[in-house]
């Protein structure tokens, strides 16, 4: 029996055909089941495979029902698994349920508030519900900032004369910020960690507190993927304890994404070992332990 491959490997065998003309533009693809029955890989393993040739143009109808079809004109290769960049809220939430296919799931995040990760894990927490994916171990480690630190954003906007605005705003927005990443960061440990007794998963999740704004965002994923995206500044008001406060806050939800892939190219492949390497470096040294709290 042969061992069982990666999604990278069934993009690999996948994209091979199309571009050898075994599978021509126009043409149906196997269904998902076929495919999974042929490289002895789960169907999300082929669901990942099959995303990654439509990011490259040489799929479409992949997210639809039916099986998806060769595109009528396969362009060159890219130079990286997505060379159109999305949005955090359209990319990452795919990218999240793909690599939950493995056994054993392993995600790193940076970021300011873990609010995307929250929202991107419960797709999979819901197909692990269904019984669609049955993950054995999981293990999440997150980088936020620690509440220690004045942050450079959120930040509150110089008075009209030029001055530099109150303590009062710039006190309200860390408090803000604040209660913000401790509930997302609550929501996303109790969400993975209650998987423990309704599916005998092990589960880690961890966190600890960098000692300065990050100004991207990053996520790896098992090892073989980084996405990473910029926090981008705007200008906006809101109403804090009653009173408005223009302020200058960063619209990470709406961060395009860039997704690199092991495997996909010496400089995609560098870049997630070059990301890991980075992580591991801030976990290891100047990261502090934090705690969830008020």
């Amino acid at each position: 029996m042969e061992p069982r491959r990666s999604h990278r490997q069934v993009a690999d065998a996948l994209r091979t055909r199309i571009r050898s003309g075994e599978l021509r533009p126009g043409q149906r693809m196997p269904t998902q089941a076929e495919l999974a029955e042929e490289f002895g890989v789960e169907r999300g393993a082929v669901r990942q495979a099959l995303r990654t040739l439509h990011t490259e143009r040489l799929l479409t109808g992949v997210s639809k029902g039916s099986p998806a079809t060769v595109a009528p004109a396969p362009g060159p290769a890219p130079a990286g698994p997505a060379p159109a960049p999305l949005p955090t809220t359209v990319a990452l939430a795919p990218r999240i349920e793909a690599a939950f296919a493995a056994r054993h799931v392993t995600i790193d995040a940076l970021c300011l508030t873990s609010v995307s990760l929250t929202l991107a894990v419960g797709e999979p927490l819901r197909q692990i519900h269904a019984g669609r994916l049955d993950p054995a171990r999981i293990d999440v480690r997150v980088l936020l900032p620690s509440r220690d630190i004045d942050l450079a954003f959120p930040s509150p906007v110089e008075q009209a004369d030029g001055s530099p605005a109150g303590a009062s705003a710039t006190g309200r927005l860390q408090r803000r910020w604040l209660a913000h990443r401790n509930a997302q960061g609550r929501v996303l440990r109790h969400n993975l960690l209650a998987l423990r007794s309704t599916h005998g998963i092990d589960v880690r999740v961890s966190f600890r507190a960098l000692p300065f704004t990050p100004p991207v965002k990053l996520y790896l994923l098992n090892e073989s993927e980084a996405l990473f995206a910029y926090y981008t500044l705007k200008r906006r008001e809101a109403e804090i304890d009653h009173e408005q406060v223009e302020m200058y806050d960063a619209e990470g939800v709406r961060s395009m994404l860039f997704a690199f892939e092991r495997g996909a190219g010496l400089r995609d492949t560098t870049f997630v070992e070059q990301s890991h390497l980075w992580f591991n470096a801030l976990w290891e040294t100047i990261s502090s332990d934090l705690l969830l709290t008020d």
